[in-house]
């Protein structure tokens, strides 16, 4: 630019153009390798956190448990704990939970809980969704076992197309 004259010369247009058009096409880039890895971020989170209400409920009532059924079980139930309260030796309150499997479709469904006391109690309670069970994929699906007395319970959270499975070894809290 010539001195007194104001404005840009069109060499300097076209530079700024060309630094503002690479600018553009990183953000451009960056916007789209971010929003499918946020997706699938929530997919993983989604799944991971149905594992853990899962195995917090079953880690829970476990721990109590004075008799645990995970063998030979009707379908859709998956999982049967039996405790006694003690609190009042003279009312003891018993207990049992079942937990079970709801609207399976493509072995994948919602894990539910009833537990009825001699206490009044009689409530089912949605533990967790996208649980993958289906027994003939012995690797991947949801399943427990019993060998007092350790519970081994592996779980299956199907989110989209992200899978996470975890295995939990729960032992009964011993009486003091």
């Amino acid at each position: 630019m010539k001195q007194g004259e104001k404005g840009f010369t069109f060499i300097e247009l076209i530079i700024a153009a060309t630094i503002i058009s690479l600018v553009a096409g990183a953000a451009a880039i960056a916007t789209f390798q971010v929003l499918p890895g946020t997706a699938r971020n929530n997919n993983y989170m989604t799944a991971v956190h149905q594992v853990h209400s899962a195995g917090f409920w079953i880690s829970r009532d476990a721990q109590m448990a004075n008799r645990i059924i995970a063998d030979n079980l009707t379908s859709p139930d998956f999982l049967v704990m039996n405790w006694t309260e003690w609190d009042d030796p003279e009312n003891p309150v018993y207990h049992s939970v079942t937990y079970f499997f709801a609207d399976l479709t493509d072995g994948i469904g919602k894990l539910k809980r009833t537990h009825w006391s001699s206490a009044g109690a009689n409530e089912e309670t949605l533990v967790a969704k996208h649980i993958y069970y289906a027994p003939s994929d012995p690797d991947d699906t949801s399943k427990v076992s019993y060998q007092s007395p350790v519970l081994t319970v592996q779980l299956t959270a199907l989110s989209k197309e992200t899978i996470e499975s975890r295995e939990y070894r729960i032992s009964h809290r011993p009486n003091f």
